[in-house]
């Protein structure tokens, strides 16, 4: 259906007729979930999948597939070997297009896309709306455990470090004022603007809230609009099933919302510089996820020079010494 040019999002219709034309060749196509939630929710990935999954969908778990970390921070961008080890347990090769989703419809699935991006896997997409998405057009689901494939074989792949920030790239970039430094990258914070300004406390317990200096506050839900799930599929498919899902669910916005949203953050000369791919940019949030919308949506933009600061700002918080700027 799309050649060797996978787009960066597909809707449930478009995934609906890749699996009419994979039927037989499974491994051209593979569906991830790779839903995560807070771990202060009692909601389960893991156990969500097992409720009720796209047909043949296989389950992503984004904690486990990531490399260990000094501060014991999850989700972090694993290396070359721990890629290539879920890829093949998976049944996933360098030429299968990978469609990922989760079950808020837009929220974790950016950072999987994002994965696999930055190894250089490009035929990988994510479904807008996610499993919501795909219910709400009637797509079909599964329940139960996956069935076993076979696994593949797959190459090392080589990590674009430029998408990947660390601790001391970030420290380095915030002793710049990017008003008069052009090497300067932006620092976009898809956190709640209150936990920007450390007026409002963050999830983990003990941990400050603020921002990095120079960083702009840009919402991860900026670039989203909500939906309402269906009265028929939440009463007729999800009340039968043991899966939580909630009353609404996320889309992307169009590209010109995204436009007006990122106008909005940055104003229109800073933004200009972006588009432009003048300016570097650097996607920041509260532990690496929520960033992959932000980088998602950059990307939709046509913006080619966005990464993701990998520990985000519980790494940084964490740190004695970090400088951590509160208020505008």
């Amino acid at each position: 259906m799309f050649g060797d040019h996978c787009p960066l999002v597909v809707t449930p219709a478009q995934l609906h007729n890749l699996q009419a034309e994979n039927k037989s060749a499974s491994q051209d196509l593979i569906v991830l979930d790779a839903s995560w939630h807070m771990p202060t929710s009692p909601r389960k990935g893991d156990q969500e999948y097992l409720a009720a999954h796209i047909p043949s969908a296989r389950f992503l778990d984004i904690d486990r597939v990531a490399s260990p970390h000094l501060l014991n921070l999850a989700h972090m961008m694993p290396d070359p070997q721990t890629f290539v080890a879920a890829c093949s347990k998976l049944g996933i090769a360098p030429s299968t297009h990978v469609v990922i989703y989760d079950s808020h419809g837009v929220f974790s699935s950016p950072r999987a896309l994002y994965m696999f991006r930055t190894f250089g896997h490009n035929r990988s997409s994510i479904l807008d709306g996610g499993l919501p998405g795909w219910l709400a057009h009637g797509g079909n689901i599964e329940q139960g455990e996956p069935k076993v494939v076979p696994h593949s074989k797959y190459a090392a792949p080589t990590l674009n470090q430029e998408a990947v920030k660390d601790y001391e790239q970030m420290v380095a970039n915030a002793e710049l004022d990017p008003s008069h430094s052009p090497d300067a990258y932006y620092v976009l914070d898809a956190r709640s603007k209150g936990r920007f300004l450390g007026t409002d406390p963050e999830p983990r317990p003990g941990l400050s809230s603020g921002h990095i200096p120079h960083s702009i506050s840009l919402p991860f839900d900026t670039f989203l609009e909500t939906h309402a799930v269906p009265e028929d599929i939440a009463s007729n498919i999800i009340n039968n099933l043991s899966l939580k899902l909630l009353p609404t669910y996320t889309r992307l916005r169009s590209t010109q919302g995204m436009l007006f949203a990122l106008e909005e953050s940055l104003g229109h000369e800073r933004a200009k510089e972006v588009l432009e791919g003048k300016r570097q940019v650097v996607a920041s949030c509260g532990s690496g996820m929520t960033a992959g919308v932000i980088w998602l949506g950059l990307k939709l933009l046509g913006v080619e020079r966005v990464g993701i600061y990998d520990e985000s700002w519980t790494g940084y918080a964490m740190r004695p010494g970090s400088k951590i700027v509160k208020g505008e």
